[in-house]
């Protein structure tokens, strides 16, 4: 006797299970697309977004060069241009900064030019050798300037007794100090040894008018810069002469 096939017995045709066996393969398959399509979209968002932040990131970048261009510019446009000459290896260029300069033999400092003579004579010809030069004794109007030349003649002092004149004198009116160009001494600007000035008259008193020219100078150095003395004019010295430097445009490489 022939049995009946399974799909006969559950009461269901044949064709009706192909049916429904090509609709579960059907929807497998559109999931199985709806999934790689949306794997793609999200795949396709993140290049988008990271293509948008790194527009962003550039145009921020490109502002901020052309902010830190615009005060490059703008303080180049402060700097006052230097005027420029024949062009060497490297170029220099001229500013208008004036440069002091002196003669030979003659030592720059600030606007001044100071010449230490080598030769001792009085203090009056002491002062005309330095007119003959163009300048005069030295004055001092600084303390500045008074540092300056007391650490400079323990350079070129020889000996400690070998001092040098300056441009002070009480020879006209005892006590009164002016300066070779008739200037009186600033109070606050004194730079006396201890005990001077002591207008000494001499052992014997063979110099009645006492001591009225001023020297300076301490081989070893000096307390707090003082180290001025009053001495008898006729006595021979070296001396500290002084003019003005001349004024000129400075050459920058």
């Amino acid at each position: 006797m022939m049995s009946r096939p399974q799909s006969l017995i559950d009461g269901e045709a044949p064709d009706s299970q192909h049916a429904k066996s090509n609709r579960g393969s059907k929807v497998t398959e559109e999931t199985v697309a709806l999934v790689v399509f949306s794997i793609f979209l999200a795949a396709a968002l993140i290049v988008i977004y990271r293509l948008s932040f790194d527009k962003i990131r550039t145009n921020e970048e490109l502002e901020n060069l052309e902010h830190q261009k615009m005060k490059c510019e703008e303080t180049l446009s402060k700097i006052k241009p230097c005027s420029t000459v024949q062009p060497t290896y490297p170029v220099p260029k001229v500013i208008n900064d004036p440069c002091y300069k002196c003669e030979e033999g003659w030592e720059q400092h600030g606007g001044k030019c100071y010449y230490f003579s080598i030769n001792k004579s009085s203090w009056k010809q002491s002062r005309d050798e330095c007119r003959a030069k163009g300048g005069d004794l030295v004055k001092i109007d600084s303390r500045e300037e008074q540092t300056f030349l007391e650490r400079r003649l323990k350079d070129v002092m020889n000996e400690a007794e070998d001092k040098f004149w300056i441009g002070l004198t009480d020879s006209a009116v005892e006590g009164r100090w002016v300066w070779a160009d008739g200037s009186p001494l600033n109070e606050r600007l004194q730079f006396w040894s201890r005990d001077e000035p002591d207008n000494w008259t001499g052992t014997d008193g063979e110099h009645p008018d006492g001591e009225d020219c001023v020297g300076m100078g301490e081989k070893g150095g000096a307390k707090d810069l003082k180290c001025w003395f009053d001495a008898f004019c006729s006595k021979p010295h070296r001396s500290i002469c002084e003019k003005a430097a001349v004024k000129g445009q400075c050459v920058c490489v």
